[in-house]
């Protein structure tokens, strides 16, 4: 019962927290990318690249901007990762000064670029500071930017008339990363550490075990990466532990405030939405549609772990297997379903060992998309883009063209939204598929029957959600998996974006209607019955058949 009372405790402080902060920081948002004032420090950034901040973008300008600066991101980090030995700080925390095989680096390239931060390495082995902090750290930052640049041109898409301009993007990235990101995570490390994150160059200190035996114990800039990993709904964690590390993640206090940053921005940029469209129910139904399946979802999460009655939870009393004892049950699934479901992807507990059905929930949370609220930008594009598709087919049910925020949604539209939500699952499917049906990598999968096929659905699925957590039972360190894996993140980040883009040149072209006798209201209660009804729709249509042959059974066993 104490357990519960606490539990509860924490819902409802995160959710006033969230409330509380919810209007302002929404409204600031708006007001950064709708300003016409550049800071001094933006202004000497686009003297330097050479961009003119006061010439505005087509939607194919602005999407070869955010294609090239992701692929030179890549190629950086990759050359970081690769030149390892070289650098300085190379070496400390156990790490041999070694360079990162070229597999590996890829994968971890393009893992970090596309805002999944998948690992499928030990970090305080592999990965020295330097890697850390000007490798993984920096791109910590700039894929969040990029997920939001792309919010707020789909958001302008709906806002112009008759006009081929979204706005520009190295002004967006940039104004996301200066005025966002950078100072809310400043203040965010210092909480951390005051919290009892570990901030450190050390590469480790030295102890004495209870046996007499010497053992190092690694060090790092915890508390700073801590903050931006999720603040920008990262989520790699510089300690192989992630998380649950009390270096990253002392004590229960800061596992609240940790939640609280996954899911801040996401959040508030519903607001933000409303805001710059100048009806704010609009962010209202929006969040209204996340936050019922946000609760929902940690409502089954939390019963399923306190109910679990496998022979581990019988003699331990609670369903505890893989879990920190200083989070608890409570602390463990609120973690779980908002890191899967902000396509954050980081962890304060064992996936792989949740009962069936937590772990069911959290593979569907990553199912349903980046929505509920999904990722920094993501979240706030990947639902209205499934906004676009509930009009569509209220649409087709009254036989009259739909209308959304006074654009009508025709062929184009339909299309550039159809390809942004279908693209996951066909990149989850199809890697699953040949997972399971190659010779030889079965081999990466330490457990057999339906829980190692909920090991390789659970990958597919972090990867192509742009989230990066796994149920750890899997071994992916092979070609194979590393190059699949590192495709799924590439097309599963940057197909949505470019589709969302193209919707979002589509929908400016358009001329304002004005709403008539026959325009579904967008701002109230059965709009948000009908698009949450889409995201589950979808969601179950697709992925139903595969969900029954892993964790399903898994939960019904």
């Amino acid at each position: 019962m104490s357990d519960t009372v606490a539990g509860l405790l924490q819902v409802g402080a995160l959710v006033v927290l969230l409330a509380v902060v919810y209007v302002p920081l929404g409204d600031y948002m708006a007001r950064v990318f709708t300003s016409e004032r550049h800071l001094r420090v933006e202004r000497f950034f686009y003297r330097v690249v050479r961009v003119d901040a006061g010439t505005e973008q087509k939607w194919t300008t602005y999407a070869a901007g955010v294609i090239g600066f992701s692929f030179v991101s890549v190629v950086l980090l990759y050359l970081i990762q690769r030149l390892q030995p070289f650098l300085p700080f190379g070496f400390g925390r156990g790490v041999d000064g070694d360079t990162i095989p070229p597999a590996m680096a890829f994968n971890n390239a393009v893992s970090f670029v596309t805002n999944t931060n998948w690992q499928s390495y030990v970090p305080e082995q592999v990965a020295g500071h330097t890697v850390q902090s000007a490798g993984l750290a920096v791109q910590n930052f700039l894929s969040a930017a990029v997920g939001l640049a792309v919010a707020v041109a789909l958001t302008r898409g709906f806002l112009r008339s008759a006009t081929d301009r979204l706005g520009n993007f190295w002004v967006d990235l940039t104004r996301g990363t200066v005025r966002i990101l950078l100072p809310f995570a400043f203040v965010a490390g210092i909480l951390l550490v005051a919290m009892g994150a570990v901030m450190s160059l050390k590469s480790g200190t030295d102890v004495t075990n209870v046996d007499g035996a010497q053992y190092t114990i690694p060090l790092a800039p915890a508390g700073s990466q801590e903050a931006i990993k999720e603040l920008g709904t990262n989520g790699g964690g510089i300690f192989n532990a992630n998380s649950s590390h009390p270096f990253e993640n002392p004590n229960a206090l800061s596992n609240l405030f940790e939640i609280f940053l996954l899911l801040v921005i996401p959040v508030s940029l519903t607001r933000t939405f409303g805001t710059m469209v100048r009806n704010t129910r609009q962010g209202t139904v929006l969040v209204a549609v996340m936050g019922v399946i946000w609760a929902a979802l940690t409502a089954i999460a939390w019963f399923s772990e306190s109910a679990a009655r496998t022979p581990a939870a019988i003699a331990a009393g609670a369903a505890m297997e893989g879990k920190e004892v200083r989070f608890g049950i409570p602390g463990s699934m609120l973690f779980a379903v908002s890191t899967t479901g902000t396509s954050t992807g980081a962890i304060n507990a064992q996936h792989d060992s949740l009962s069936g059905g937590a772990g069911a929930v959290t593979i569907l949370n990553m199912l349903l998309g980046e929505v509920a609220p999904g990722g920094v930008g993501t979240g706030l594009y990947g639902i209205l883009v499934v906004a676009i598709i509930a009009v569509f087919l209220a649409g087709l049910m009254v036989g009259r063209t739909p209308e959304y925020l006074g654009k009508k949604l025709g062929r184009r539209e339909v299309t550039a939204a159809s390809i942004s939500i279908l693209a996951m699952p066909a990149l989850v499917l199809i890697g699953v598929g040949l997972a399971i049906a190659l010779p030889g990598t079965g081999d990466a999968m330490n457990n057999s029957g339906s829980h190692g096929f909920s090991e390789v659905l659970y990958a597919y699925s972090s990867a192509s959600n742009n989230n990066g957590s796994a149920f750890a039972g899997i071994t992916v360190t092979s070609d194979f998996f590393q190059t699949t894996l590192g495709i799924c993140m590439l097309l599963g980040r940057f197909v949505p974006i470019l589709a969302t883009l193209a919707l979002a040149g589509c929908l400016a072209r358009q001329k304002k209607v004005e709403a008539g006798a026959g325009t579904l209201p967008t701002d109230g209660v059965l709009f948000s019955v009908l698009v949450g009804g889409t995201i589950i729709l979808v969601a179950a249509l697709t992925f139903f058949p595969a969900l029954a042959l892993g964790p399903i059974v898994e939960a019904l066993s």
